[in-house]
């Protein structure tokens, strides 16, 4: 049999592009040689395409060629420069591994979608729906999913500090892996958690904290992983903004299976998959959730693509399933190739 030429998209322009390529670092370990013909792009933080040999250290400066991906279905791949003039590399798959803005939010789904190739993954609706946390809590309230109390501030809407029940979390609407956001104690931490959101995105989202235990489970079409539940010792989770995250977190902890009741756990994987269904998720997606004291699952946020290094959680919930990377990459690429997502 043949091996699949598959193009592995990594890098990318929003605060996420160191995460994404360690992702696609761990991916590249993983990936089976025997099955697969790998084309690496990388996308460097300034925008500019790159066909190198792998994810490693010095894939922008090293071995590199520039490289588009054609909207042309008869190209159905790349156009690589080679002096002077275009050859064409015709793809059978597509694996996004970008995390964040013009990779998470529907943009490269969007040129995917204009090239006719197949794509691991959510398709543009629910890739753009889902990076939008109001827009998510707003579809999945309506499904009957409980979620945050919370207030939208768009352009300079201003909020009544005195209308808000503290502590609230301010973050950025559309953004990723805690870049943005703050935890506020009282009011006259607001107004700086506000600017500091709005570094990320014009559109603010201030949601009242839940009291709960912080919960999650990965969806793999339809496979639900292992839950867990994040123990912190203080804050919040950031741990892809930390200096050594592979040598562990500064204050959290990642507990898999959860060490919740046998019945919570069932409610937890339910629930995401009930809040995949709404969204419109394809492929996979890891749901972040709240497990309150009276036993409520309350959505906190969906990542479309989310994070594959060393230290994420979507490939230990996977793991723990019995689901090694190798495997969820084979099961990304058949859903993909099957038109499960179309």
């Amino acid at each position: 049999m043949d091996k699949l030429k598959i193009g592995i998209i990594f890098g990318g322009c929003s605060e996420e592009h160191p995460v994404s390529v360690k992702s696609a670092q761990e991916v590249a370990k993983h990936l089976d040689p025997g099955k697969y013909e790998p084309f690496w792009i990388g996308i460097t933080a300034s925008g500019a395409w790159k066909l190198c040999d792998g994810p490693g250290a010095n894939w922008e400066s090293h071995g590199n060629r520039p490289v588009v991906l054609s909207p042309d279905r008869s190209v159905h791949g790349l156009l690589v420069l080679e002096r002077e003039r275009y050859d064409m590399i015709r793809l059978d798959v597509v694996l996004p591994v970008l995390h964040g803005k013009l990779g998470e939010d529907g943009a490269i789904q969007g040129l995917l979608e204009l090239s006719g190739i197949p794509y691991a993954g959510c398709d543009i609706p629910s890739s753009a729906l889902c990076m939008d946390k109001s827009l998510a809590y707003l579809v999945a309230g309506n499904a009957g999913i409980a979620t945050p109390r919370h207030w939208v501030l768009r352009g300079e809407e201003k909020v009544d500090p005195d209308s808000l029940t503290y502590p609230v979390f301010v973050k950025p609407a559309r953004s990723g892996s805690s870049f943005g956001v703050s935890k506020v104690s009282g009011q006259e931490e607001l107004p700086g958690a506000i600017k500091t959101a709005r570094h990320y995105d014009a559109k603010v989202l201030i949601e009242e904290a839940v009291a709960g235990s912080e919960v999650g489970c990965a969806i793999l079409g339809g496979v639900a992983g292992e839950v867990d539940r994040v123990a912190l010792s203080h804050g919040f989770l950031r741990i892809h903004q930390e200096s050594d995250p592979e040598s562990g977190s500064e204050n959290s902890a990642f507990v898999v299976p959860a060490d919740i009741p046998a019945q919570a756990r069932s409610l937890v994987q339910e629930t995401a998959r009930a809040i995949y269904r709404a969204l419109g998720c394809k492929g996979l997606a890891r749901v972040d959730t709240f497990l309150t004291g009276d036993g409520t699952v309350v959505l906190n946020e969906v990542n479309t693509l989310p994070g594959l290094t060393s230290y994420s959680r979507c490939p230990r919930m996977m793991a723990a399933a019995g689901l090694p990377l190798a495997d969820v990459i084979d099961r990304l690429v058949t859903l993909a190739l099957d038109g499960e997502k179309r």
